[in-house]
This record gives structure tokens, C-alpha cells and sequence, in this order.
């Protein structure tokens, strides 16, 4: 009973550290296996994730619903796409025992009205989290889109808490990343979680225009979460490049280069992180973070856990001395 009434308390405590617009939320992230995975291999993962997840102090999980993008590049993927576990079923299914918030992902597109209508009316009894995201590519077929998705959300489940996804390299190309991320404010979206973030100019380019645009016209800022995934070899590298993520010649030459990849790669994680949540905090803006692996190698999965625990020290440090 008591364990039951801890985990009411920091689900409690996650949606008011979002609602309250608070710095230093920490998650981490996680795809559910392949879908055509054995179950009893189905458990022996979900186990091991527990086991791990369990260790870290965080205020939420996230788990990633994919989708096949490749209309988004031309490129070939350096890993082949398969289907995993939808991932409210991997949650209620095999991850019940992690007493922590479950934040579930949603690439809306996948889905017909009728699904989404139902997956939202879920009545759990509990608080729910989503992130919501939208088509790949301007050319990808969706059966919904995300206006429809918040329409349907705000009609059937207002207290849904929602989040969108906050593309940095988008901003470089664009300049309008942050009037995008308004917009879904307005939409109702509480919170954003970032694309792994390698290049800190493009992340401190957008919060700059964000805030100075919400300080402009009195908008609020919502929590902006920070992803980070540490980068273990080559292959991961090449597969982090294809998911978009932007990676300064520079960097990617020293990582390339380096005798030790994966443990220069934490330390540019780490790095970056403490100077945007510094840049955050100086101005004001409710910067978290989440982290994880892209790879399924154990060394990778171990090290992301790792730096999990080294950016949560990094955080209470911070917010300590800030605001003591």
C-alpha cells in the first residue's frame, strides 16, 4: 500500500513539476521491442529495463512509437525498420511493476480517428502523458494529423497531459522553430522533449527566439526538455546522422577520431547540457532533459543510464544554487 501511494505521489509530482512550469525535469527514454520479438524474450527485456530504470532517479519514462520515415530521407538506413510493441501495451503489459510515469509517445499518422478516439478514452484512473507527433515528411500519407489529434484530445480528454517535439535543426533551416512550438502551446501542449541535441548553437538559437518571443508577447514558457543520446561506434554514429540529428563536422571528426568514442561522446553530452541548462536557467526558460540509447549495444544502454545519473547530479547542483 505504501509503494502504491508513493507511486500516486510522483505521478502527482511529474504532472505538477509540468503544469507549474518547473526546470530540472528528468526522463528517460526507451523503445519497446520488435514486434515479432518471442514473449518470453519480450519478458527478459522488460525485466532488464526494469532492473536498470529502477536504479535512476527520474521523473518519468518515455516510450517511442516509430514509424517508418523514409520519406523524410533518401539516404539508406543503416538499420532496417521493424515494428515494435505498441507502446501503451508494452507499459500496462510489462512494464507495471516500474512504479513511475509512463510517458507515451504517439505518431498520430498511424492511426484512423476511430483508434486514436479510443486509445484517449483509456480510463485508467491515473494521470496520463503523451507526446504527440506529427507526419516525417510533408509527402508521408497519414490517416491523422496532428490539428485533428489535438481536436480530439481537448473534445474527449482535457486532462490528457500532452507534449510536442522540438526539432533544433529545423530551427537552423527554418527560423520559425519556436513560432511552431507556440503554436502547439496554443493547441494545448504542455511541454516539449527535443530531438538528440549534438549541435549546441542551433538548441541555443531556438531558446533564444523562444524566449525573447514569449517575453515579447507575454506567452508563458512551457518546459523544454533536452534529449540526449550518447554515441558508442561508427554504425551509431551513421544512424544518429540519419535520424536527422545534426552533428558539427567538427564533432563528428573529433568522434571519429577518438581512441575512446563512446566515453567522448558522454563527455560532449554532458557539456552541452550544462551550458544550456545554464543559458535556460539565466533566462528563465524551464529546461529538463531525457536521455537515451539509439543502439541496442549493452555498453551504449549502460552508459546512457550513466549519464542519466551524472545529469540529474548536474541538475539538483544547479537548481540548488539558483534557487537557495
Amino acid at each position: 500500500m505504501c509503494i502504491y501511494l508513493l507511486y500516486l505521489s510522483l505521478k502527482r509530482m511529474l504532472r505538477q513539476k509540468i503544469l507549474d512550469k518547473r526546470p530540472g525535469i528528468i526522463t528517460y527514454g526507451i523503445t519497446p521491442p520488435k514486434k515479432d520479438t518471442e514473449i518470453e524474450k519480450v519478458k527478459q527485456i522488460s525485466q532488464k529495463q526494469i532492473e536498470r530504470i529502477s536504479s535512476i532517479d527520474i521523473d518519468g519514462l518515455i516510450l517511442y512509437d516509430i514509424q517508418d520515415e523514409e520519406d523524410r530521407i533518401k539516404a539508406e538506413r543503416p538499420f532496417p525498420f521493424l515494428e515494435t510493441i505498441d507502446p501503451q501495451i508494452y507499459s500496462e503489459e510489462y512494464l507495471n511493476d516500474l512504479k513511475i510515469s509512463k510517458i507515451i509517445y504517439r505518431c498520430v499518422g498511424k492511426y484512423s480517428e476511430e483508434e486514436f478516439d479510443n486509445w484517449i478514452n483509456i480510463d485508467s484512473g491515473e494521470d496520463r502523458f503523451s507526446v504527440f507527433v506529427g507526419a516525417s515528411a510533408k509527402t508521408q500519407k497519414v490517416r491523422l494529423n496532428l490539428p485533428k489529434a489535438y481536436e480530439l484530445t481537448k473534445n474527449l480528454n482535457p486532462d490528457l497531459i500532452i507534449g510536442g517535439v522540438m526539432i533544433p535543426e529545423r530551427h537552423t533551416k527554418h527560423n520559425d522553430e519556436h513560432l511552431r512550438i507556440i503554436n502547439k502551446i496554443r493547441n494545448g501542449c504542455k511541454f516539449f522533449v527535443s530531438q538528440a541535441v549534438y549541435n549546441i548553437e542551433s538548441a541555443k538559437n531556438f531558446l533564444s527566439d523562444y524566449y525573447y518571443y514569449c517575453k515579447s508577447n507575454e506567452i508563458e514558457m512551457v518546459p523544454i526538455i533536452i534529449n540526449l543520446t550518447p554515441c558508442g561506434s561508427i554504425k551509431t554514429l551513421e544512424f544518429m546522422k540519419w535520424l536527422g540529428i545534426n552533428i558539427p563536422k567538427w564533432l563528428e571528426n573529433d568522434l571519429m577520431n577518438s581512441e575512446d568514442i563512446l566515453h567522448k561522446s558522454l563527455e560532449l553530452c554532458k557539456k552541452t547540457f550544462e551550458e544550456l541548462l545554464d543559458f535556460g536557467l539565466q533566462k528563465g526558460i524551464p529546461i529538463g532533459c531525457s536521455i537515451e540509447s539509439v543502439s541496442t549495444r549493452k555498453v551504449e544502454i549502460e552508459a546512457s543510464i550513466e549519464l542519466t545519473r551524472d545529469i540529474k547530479a548536474m541538475i539538483d547542483k544547479r537548481l540548488k544554487k539558483t534557487f537557495s
